[in-house]
């Protein structure tokens, strides 16, 4: 899930990485460009039409869609590991818009089950966000078996 996604490239490539792993995209608007925007679609290619894109009006109308899923929220503040979690079908990857991440009162939120950091070496300020989601992605998608993988 993309809270507030500004970079369209990002998402195009979110969008990618749906259709390439069966992963759902959850989109939390207000989102910084237009969904037919050019610069999406390449980022995309022709997989718009393969992935499962989901928009919601703002953070609880997508939380309320999902209401027994497991959210985890991806942080460059917290201190657990994305990889030290046993991920589970369903469960939600939560990333927070370019450049600031998700803000205090989302990651306050009582719905949040748990925050997670992607290791990096210190002093830089974070991994570009669609390379974040892969990862994210990629480490839940093995650990339940690559579900729908030839």
């Amino acid at each position: 899930m993309f809270f507030e996604p500004r970079i369209p490239q990002n998402t195009g490539s979110a969008i990618r990485l749906s259709a390439v792993t069966g992963a759902e995209l959850h989109l939390v608007e207000p989102l910084g460009f237009d969904l037919s925007e050019p610069k999406l679609r390449r980022a995309g290619l022709d997989y718009h039409d393969l992935a499962h894109v989901v928009v919601h009006a703002n953070l609880d109308a997508a939380l309320a869609a999902m209401p027994a899923a497991r959210v985890f929220a991806f942080t460059t503040q917290a201190t657990r590991r994305f990889t030290d979690v046993v991920y589970e079908p369903g469960d939600i990857l939560l990333f927070g818009p370019e450049p600031t991440g998700l803000p205090a009162e989302v990651l306050a939120d009582p719905r949040i089950t748990d925050q997670l950091v992607i290791p990096m070496i210190p002093g830089r300020r974070s991994l570009n966000l669609a390379n974040s989601a892969a990862l994210a992605v990629y480490e839940a998608w093995r650990q339940t078996g690559f579900p729908g993988a030839v």
